[in-house]
């Protein structure tokens, strides 16, 4: 069964638009767990525009699912994460003035860089993964980086999932088998949704987890938090 990593930065959003503490982020992080979430995502920006350094901590207090950690990895950052000490650090190549994650690492021209950040990560037990592009010089070179896994960036897959599905999960289904021959783990995310995710979990193998966020928060105002997590869990079932 393919895990399911619910990221509350939207959550986070919410709470931010108004001030104050409602919702509370920590007690979603509790619900989400309960719910039966597998693991709970977070992406904390330099502007703190959702995720806040102090979220950070408070939700490492009561994980007890698995905690992954996003973000580009600033020396502010790594340090925080190895504070933290989360059980998986989900590198992004996106920098502070990006809204969203919008492109996977080029893992042949930063290699240098991201064996050595994610070396750091590795001597302090954090599992790593790097988020990329479904290509297989992308993947080979992430192999080289020491990464655990690489985290496939499905945009592209979500856009082009209504026009032709089986065109569309091609490129998925080759990087995953690349990743799987190398030896590296294979996670998933971007614009997963309820329309979406059953095809690419059932036609990419391999796949360990998925973190989605903005769909299934987007879901919830209307089916409900604890519907919409079991809904999702029974797609990567």
């Amino acid at each position: 069964m393919t895990k399911l990593s619910v990221n509350i930065n939207k959550i986070a959003t919410l709470r931010n638009a108004r001030g104050g503490d409602v919702p509370n982020v920590v007690n979603a992080a509790i619900d989400c767990q309960n719910f039966g979430a597998d693991g709970i995502t977070i992406h904390p920006r330099p502007d703190e525009r959702h995720i806040t350094k102090k979220d950070v901590y408070d939700i490492k207090a009561i994980i007890k699912k698995e905690y992954n950690i996003e973000g580009y990895p600033s020396k502010d950052f790594i340090k925080m994460v190895l504070d933290v000490n989360p059980d998986q650090v989900s590198l992004v190549p996106d920098g502070p003035d990006v809204i969203t994650s919008c492109s996977g690492w080029d893992t042949v021209k930063f290699q240098d860089f991201l064996k050595e950040v994610i070396s750091a990560f590795k001597e302090n037990g954090i599992r790593t993964s790097v988020f990329v592009d479904p290509k297989i010089e992308m993947i080979e070179a992430a192999k080289f980086c020491g990464t655990d896994r690489v985290e496939l960036y499905t945009e592209d897959y979500a856009i082009n999932y209504t026009i032709d599905k089986k065109k569309a999960i091609v490129n998925y289904v080759e990087a995953a088998k690349k990743a799987k021959e190398l030896g590296i783990g294979i996670n998933a995310g971007h614009d997963l949704s309820l329309e979406n995710l059953d095809y690419f979990v059932k036609k990419v193998p391999n796949l360990e987890e998925v973190s989605i966020g903005h769909a299934l928060i987007s879901d919830s105002i209307y089916l409900g938090l604890e519907n919409t997590i079991q809904m999702y869990k029974r797609l990567c079932q």
